[in-house]
């Protein structure tokens, strides 16, 4: 692949990527905590529950004997509870529709490949209005293995039917990076839910602070050098 042909299909994470929801995301995870009188750090929490499927957060705080059956209770209510906290603050992150819009305009093909559940993932891109650019929608209930797993992303490269080396995805965790690099695509990371100075000690290619820093040719460019963007 020729570097002036790529990227050949942009990737999207969700929570922290599409949209600013991490925060409430945290706070209704304390909620339940609370209420559930199950001891957490607040500080520690956002590294504990965000970036992966809502099964590996609640084995941690509710042990391997919590059933199926209370889990899916559980994840259930803690959902509609984010969604109806975060519906009047779904906006677009800033930078992010021109980019899109941008992608669009080449004829590049989008996703998204996120951990969250099926109903987070649609009501996210229908609130943002998005549903015209992405061909293929992919939420942590379609996998068998989630991040920090490459299967996510390497299932949404055989959707796009393209190559996942000629892919670019973006993330704002530390598992969705991992993931990312090990599906063998380049890396856009978005400072929006953890500090910089540690997203740039991950194997992302970029790291920028949002995504007016972008552009289609800034990630042309990932694919003609070596060297990790500062």
């Amino acid at each position: 692949m020729h570097p002036l042909s790529l990227p050949v299909a942009a990737i999207f994470d969700m929570d922290g990527v599409l949209v600013d929801s991490n925060p409430h995301h945290v706070a209704k995870w304390a909620e339940l905590l609370k209420v559930q009188c199950i001891p957490f750090n607040p500080k520690d929490l956002p590294g504990q529950v965000l970036g992966q499927r809502n099964d590996h957060a609640f084995r941690y705080f509710f042990g391997p004997d919590l059933s199926q059956e209370e889990m899916r209770r559980l994840e259930i209510k803690l959902e509609e509870n984010f969604r109806q906290a975060f519906a009047p603050h779904a906006h677009p992150l800033p930078g992010l529709e021109a980019l899109i819009h941008e992608l669009e305009a080449a004829n590049i093909p989008m996703a998204v490949a996120s951990s969250a559940m099926r109903e987070n993932v649609e009501f996210v891109v229908k609130a943002l209005g998005f549903q015209p650019f992405f061909k293929i929608l992919l939420n942590g209930e379609d996998v068998r293995l989630p991040k920090p797993h490459p299967e996510i992303y390497l299932k949404a490269a055989q959707g796009l039917r393209v190559e996942p080396a000629g892919c670019v995805a973006f993330e704002d965790s530390f598992a969705g990076i991992e993931a990312v690099k090990a599906a063998g695509m380049k890396c856009v990371a978005i400072a929006s839910t953890f500090d910089s100075a540690d997203l740039r000690k991950t194997g992302a290619d970029c790291v920028v602070s949002g995504f007016e820093e972008l552009s289609l040719e800034r990630l042309k460019q990932l694919f003609a050098t070596k060297s990790v963007a500062p």
